[in-house]
């Protein structure tokens, strides 16, 4: 059974351990390509960024994460990275990038990029060297080259598959095989050779030295492979991304031989010592896909990494006996190593929450509002603010990503949570960008743009306004490690939090009757609280009240 701290102590304990900034943040993940387009050629910039940085600041949020702008050849939408220290000429310069560091920080937002250090894009120079060079040469062993099984070695090197179908290794014209964990475009590096460990100790120190405020590490869990590569037989998908149903109590690291390997953590502990190097509390966020969330807490320990993308609340489902059990579980499995946990319910990778849920508009308004009354750091992709559904029915021809075009592996329907931002209400592209949008919008959209919304005490946008102002009012909301669950009828979810805070939040699809605990601070839908302190809570919505 779940222990539960007082919750005031639990806050005074945290506080007295860590006051990082980012142990409450709310974090804005932006994606590049569809956030806002500066020079009008139908593909997000980094100039886009910086016009649109002060509605973030008005939004709300603490920091703002950008999904990867490095000079690419875009075979994976710019996780192959072809030069880790420039920008790709699509999202602009090194000087754009500085100037948006800049404005950021005087705006009061910090800047947190992605860094993609399990693998390279094939055009990176140590690659097409390795390649040019042929078997034997010493670039290749800085990545993962292997002869084949068979007769004549035509057969891969082992049995692995790539996350987005297919086997995990191609040929080389020379009859050698290389490792690539994703698209063939994307080889994965050989982390047990030095250099690659040097370089990425540079990479870092070069972007901190530009002023970032911190890493979001991708494929976290990917970068060290068994020793031997052993075969797996064992194809099944959702296990190969690391993923379960969260009850396995191990701590071992016998699972797939290249994801969640014990070997990563020394490399973490290289680069905390880094991020320490530097004044204002850099950080170090892990995308780790692990069994489970007591897994995902080792990347947390004091000498490693800040945070890590809670993946199994993003994918449980809107039941409130779920929502319980996860959310104690991650709470308990980050409390011994003193990190706080994260919440976030869409991202660039996954269907958008408002479609993924069900239950439209008022379900996605009532789970955000949960999402940021717990206790830690919440994410935030750009869009759902502004209630923007999951975009189906794409046409082939205008599909970009990888995995679309493969023949197994992921659904490769990641397109549709990429569609860019609406913005305005006329104006081509919704004022996106003067010159269309790289993937299409749908024609509704001009009444969920910004323009739309701001200033509609009933939007979604006003919503997520209003809920970020409360937060940082509220200064034990986000803060402390733990929730004190009160009672509740079934379907329905209770909680206080400290400093007079309580959260109802109805997951069922009536109205339930409860007994108001306090004044209301915001809901997800309109509510009244009748006599004695009576209330009908909605169908799936989320109140916060003043205790």
């Amino acid at each position: 059974m779940t222990q539960h701290l007082d919750l005031d102590q639990a806050l005074t304990e945290a506080e007295a351990t860590d006051t990082g900034w980012w142990r409450d943040a709310v974090i804005y993940q932006v994606y590049p390509r569809s956030f806002a387009d500066g020079n009008g050629d139908g593909m997000g910039d980094i100039p886009g960024i910086r016009e649109r940085l002060p509605y973030l600041r008005d939004l709300g949020v603490d920091a703002v994460w950008l999904s990867p702008f490095y000079a690419s050849p875009q075979a994976d939408a710019g996780y192959d990275v072809a030069d880790y220290r420039a920008i790709d000429p699509m999202f602009g310069t090194l000087h754009d990038a500085d100037g948006l560091i800049r404005d950021a920080h005087r705006l009061g937002l910090r800047i947190i990029v992605d860094l993609v250090p399990n693998h390279s894009s094939d055009q990176h120079e140590w690659f097409k060297r390795a390649l040019r060079e042929g078997p034997g040469s010493a670039l290749r062993s800085r990545y993962h080259f292997r002869p084949g099984k068979g007769e004549n070695g035509e057969l891969p090197p082992n049995d692995w598959e790539s996350v987005f179908g297919g086997p995990a290794w191609t040929r080389a014209g020379d009859g050698e095989w290389f490792l690539h964990l994703f698209a063939p475009e994307q080889p994965d590096f050989n982390w047990e050779h030095p250099a690659v460990r040097d370089e990425f100790r540079s990479i870092l120190r070069f972007w901190l030295d530009m002023g970032v405020d911190g890493f979001r590490i991708d494929v976290a869990h990917g970068l060290v492979k068994a020793e031997g590569l052993p075969d797996i037989g064992d194809h099944e998908q959702l296990k190969l991304l690391g993923s379960s149903d969260g009850d396995s109590d191990s701590d071992s690291d016998d699972g797939v031989p290249f994801f969640d390997q014990d070997g990563v953590h020394e490399i973490y502990r290289s680069w905390r010592l880094i991020l320490e190097e530097y004044d204002g509390e850099r950080i170090g966020v892990a995308e780790a896909w692990t069994p489970t969330v007591d897994r995902t807490a080792r990347y947390l320990r004091h000498d490693e990494l800040h945070q890590a993308f809670n993946f199994q609340y993003l994918s449980t489902g809107w039941d409130a006996a779920a929502l319980r059990e996860v959310i104690d579980r991650s709470l308990d499995a980050m409390r011994p190593v003193g990190a706080p946990t994260t919440w976030v319910l869409s991202n660039h990778d996954v269907v958008r929450h408002l479609t993924r849920l069900g239950g439209g508009v008022r379900r996605a308004r009532a789970a955000s509002l949960l999402m940021l009354a717990l206790p830690g750091s919440a994410y935030i992709y750009q869009g759902e603010e502004l209630g923007l559904p999951e975009v189906t029915g794409l046409p082939d021809e205008v599909r970009q990503d990888p995995a679309f075009f493969r023949t197994a592996g992921q659904d490769g329907f990641r397109d549709g949570c990429r569609v860019p931002m609406p913005w305005t209400v006329e104006g081509t592209s919704y004022g996106f960008g003067a010159g269309g949008s790289w993937l299409p919008q749908p024609a509704d959209w001009e009444q969920l743009s910004v323009e739309a919304q701001s200033g509609d005490p009933d939007s979604t946008l006003e919503l997520y306004r209003s809920a970020l102002a409360v937060r940082r009012a509220q200064t034990g909301l986000g803060a402390g490690t733990a929730v004190e669950w009160t009672e509740a009828p079934a379907g329905v979810l209770a909680f206080r939090r400290p400093g007079g805070f309580a959260c109802t939040v109805n997951t069922t699809g009536e109205p339930v009757t409860i007994q108001a605990p306090g004044r209301v601070l915001l809901a997800s839908a309109p509510v009244e609280v009748g006599a004695e302190g009576v209330i009908a809570l909605p169908a799936d919505t989320t109140v916060w009240w003043a205790v």
